[in-house]
């Protein structure tokens, strides 16, 4: 393809719309343009890095022994319905209706599209196990779309569900899709880590996130320094009986003035004591009935892991009114002590003594409060708040916990029977006796993913794309076009890798060779052949690898084939990694 003839406008300036690198890089290379908030559409160099990242999936879907289908992106209302989730994900779906005013909503994903037809079409244990997988365009209605392709309104995800008679059998094709994903990621040159994950509104019992380690991560990480374990901040565990440390007071429970003094910061201040000595009494509505939460004053309680140990569909933090009502104090008073409603307690706080409390009367609080003493109501205790750099881990003995930040590109559920159940997937065993299939879902962000590729590959310069997903492998440049000798010897170079099976972009633009070599570190790509009057007069072309500005002299007969295995030797490594 030649430069001249293609659609790849490049940019000096970094537009202001771009807040991290790789999206920064993506518009400057010209692979994507705005449209609108969260709608990007795709030039045709992003357009062929896009393909080769799908085409990297299918190879290890297919492999991994999933079935191709592919699914309309609209979808009526009413299979959602019956499964609870029009509700639930009422906000971050676009409905829509038709002219007979019949609902339907864009699919921001297929659960329910896939076991409606599974429920129809397999009925004998002799059908399953199945994996069926799609690539298909999915959208939600982000609140906020931000950083291009990472955080948009529609996008390309490749989706792949499972359905198995047992749940041995539904491991097991948990195990392969987590492997795939592995290999996935690896051959896209992408460094990606799996965490422990919140099932959130997919539901399930356990899944694990697949982060691209980067500053720029929307997603908190922690991971222990001496195991393997690691999960997403509203995951994340530590260990237990540690992270809280409180002295040992004696001394009976005293109520004191603390005028004006709400917050942890303030009361903090005004009684001279450490925040870690506060327990923050918080209100919730959890199913619409009022709970407190207790959590050390140093700390953050984790909303996720509160509403898992209550088992409530939904929470919420009370209003002004219902904490008044509930405590008998204003916004900021508030404490455990006497209250008729649920207490529950983050484990750090068992035993603990000395503390201050809210007094559940205004401008008051209480010192030398002691849980066990002091409460006078039964206390559940539960890790509800979030771990943090330096905790202990919940896996091994000696290890502590470091934080980093993260990009998610892909998510693997363990869903059980949520979806089949409500849609009545079932399948007669080899008794004939009717069973429920259990399922799994496997989701990869395709956009997000060849995003996070650039995020993990690029210099001051610009992208340095892996040779698996590049646009072209390489870039053909002749450095003077006005040179007649010039122009033969790079067209006949582009015809000599073609020939070859590579894929080349020939930048046959009659522009300065500064602009030329700048443009080409901007997009990228893997190899830069230089044809210039000065190589051609010693007899070469000159191959510049763009990872490591690496160059390889070969004469021009030999160029194919020398470029070739220099590809094949960077597919390989990409290879034996995955």
């Amino acid at each position: 393809m030649r430069w001249s003839q293609q659609l790849l406008p490049t940019l000096r300036e970094t537009p202001l719309e771009a807040e991290i690198p790789s999206h920064q890089l993506a518009l400057r290379a010209g692979l994507i343009r705005r449209l609108g908030a969260g709608l990007y559409i795709f030039l045709p160099v992003g357009l062929r890095a896009l393909r080769k990242v799908e085409r990297i999936i299918r190879e290890e879907m297919d492999r991994a022994g999933a079935i191709e289908v592919l699914m309309p992106a609209l979808q009526p209302a009413e299979i959602w319905e019956r499964t609870g989730r029009l509700e639930s994900l009422k906000d971050v779906m676009f409905h829509v209706g038709d002219r007979q005013e019949r609902g339907l909503v864009l699919g921001p994903t297929h659960e329910e599209v896939i076991t409606d037809l599974v429920a129809r079409e397999i009925n004998s244990w002799r059908q399953l196990p199945r994996t069926f997988y799609q690539i298909q365009t999915k959208f939600r209605d982000e609140i906020r779309p931000r950083f291009g392709l990472m955080r948009a309104k529609e996008f390309i995800m490749k989706d792949a569900y499972s359905f198995d008679a047992d749940a041995d059998g539904a491991d097991a094709s948990y195990r392969a899709m987590y492997e795939a994903y592995e290999r996935i990621f690896r051959r896209c040159g992408v460094r990606a880590k799996a965490v422990e994950a919140d099932t959130g509104a997919m539901g399930g019992k356990s899944s694990h996130e697949f982060m691209v380690l980067a500053d720029s991560g929307e997603d908190g990480i922690v991971e222990c320094g001496s195991c393997a374990y690691a999960a997403n901040r509203e995951r994340a565990e530590a260990r237990a009986g540690e992270g809280a440390v409180w002295p040992d007071d004696a001394a009976p429970l005293e109520t004191v003035p603390t005028p004006g003094a709400r917050t942890i910061e303030e009361v903090s201040k005004f009684l001279g004591v450490a925040p870690g000595r506060l327990v923050k009494t918080l209100i919730y509505l959890a199913d619409g009935r009022p709970v407190a939460a207790l959590v050390p004053g140093d700390r953050e309680l984790n909303e996720i892991k509160l509403r898992n140990a209550l088992g409530a569909r939904s929470l919420q933090l009370a209003d002004d009114a219902v904490i008044e009502r509930v405590t008998g104090a204003p916004v900021g008073f508030a404490g455990p002590r006497g209250l008729t409603i649920p207490v529950w307690a983050d484990h750090r706080l068992k035993g603990c003594r000395g503390a201050v409390t809210g007094a559940n009367r205004a401008d008051t609080h209480a010192i030398h409060f002691d849980l066990d003493r002091d409460a006078g109501v039964e206390v559940a205790f539960a890790d509800l708040s979030f771990a943090r750099e330096g905790d202990g881990c919940p896996r091994c003995a000696g290890g502590t916990l470091r934080e980093k930040r993260g990009i998610e590109v892909g998510h693997v559920f363990r869903l059980g029977t949520k979806y089949s159940e409500a849609l009545h997937a079932e399948y007669l065993d080899e008794a004939g006796q009717r069973k429920t299939v259990i399922m799994g879902c496997y989701g990869i962000g395709v956009t997000r993913t060849l995003q996070a590729v650039i995020e993990q590959h690029y210099d001051a310069n610009g992208i340095v794309w892996p040779v698996s997903v590049a646009p072209y492998a390489a870039e053909v440049v002749a450095i003077n076009m006005q040179s007649p000798a010039c122009v033969a010897a790079a067209e006949a170079a582009v015809a000599a890798l073609e020939a070859a099976g590579i894929d080349v972009l020939y930048d046959d633009r009659d522009a300065r060779p500064g602009v030329k070599f700048n443009d080409a570190d901007l997009l990228g790509l893997p190899y830069r052949v230089s044809v210039g009057d000065r190589s051609l007069a010693r007899g070469v072309l000159e191959i510049k690898r763009r990872a490591d500005g690496r160059v390889v002299e070969t004469p021009p007969a030999e160029l194919a084939a020398t470029l070739t295995e220099m590809i094949r030797n960077e597919e390989a490594r990409l290879a034996d990694d995955a």
